[in-house]
């Protein structure tokens, strides 16, 4: 009987440290949660300001016509979203689906922006499904927009004004334009500067 005792006392000395274990873990893991921040899109010292007027552009689509965006007009009461991709780059052939997505549930107008040979982005429209968005092949807009390096977006809100923009790489990067726009800010990465200053302030 005493043994049997001591073996359920020590049942409950175990119980009782696995569970001052988790709470352990399971606080670790808040803090951990809490350090870490959400990665935004890149945002580049170049080109147009955030809050600035997108500038007016008239590109060409892949048939030919011509395609005005841009200088501070409305868009038909819906976000613009220009995606600059390349057929040559892995990571854009990956984000091009994910964009579609991301337009459909954020209720952006898509417009995808290149500039490499008709023949090659037409084979890119066909191959991902890009018939029904506005394909603008051609030098101007990226050098407006003074884009280095790819994939890029640059969202332009209701009014026509650019409110965010950066490389992106991810459904997140991309998400973080749009969550940059609803918190007011340039990018998740000025958001998070400015909600950290107090805190290094009081640590100081």
């Amino acid at each position: 009987m005493s043994l049997l005792i001591a073996s359920q006392v020590l049942l409950w000395i175990l119980v009782a440290a696995l569970a001052f274990t988790v709470m352990a873990l399971a606080r670790q893991i808040g803090i951990l949660h809490e350090r870490i921040a959400p990665v935004g899109a890149l945002v580049m010292d170049s080109g147009p300001a955030v809050g600035a007027p997108a500038p007016f552009l008239i590109g060409r689509l892949l048939d030919g016509e011509s395609y005005s965006l841009g200088g501070g007009r409305p868009v038909g009461g819906r976000m613009q979203l220009l995606m600059f991709v390349s057929s040559d780059c892995p990571i854009c052939k990956r984000l091009i689906p994910i964009a579609k997505s991301m337009a459909r549930d954020e209720l952006c107008d898509l417009v995808f922006v290149g500039d490499a040979e008709a023949a090659v982005q037409r084979a890119l429209v066909k191959r991902f499904e890009l018939e029904r968005f506005p394909f603008i092949n051609g030098p101007e807009v990226g050098m407006a927009f003074q884009v280095g390096k790819l994939p890029y977006a640059v969202l332009i809100d209701e009014a026509g004004l650019i409110a965010s923009k950066g490389l992106v790489n991810s459904r997140e990067h991309l998400e973080s334009l749009v969550t940059a726009k609803r918190l007011g800010v340039a990018s998740i990465q000025e958001f998070l500067r400015d909600r950290d200053a107090p805190r290094a302030v009081e640590t100081a």
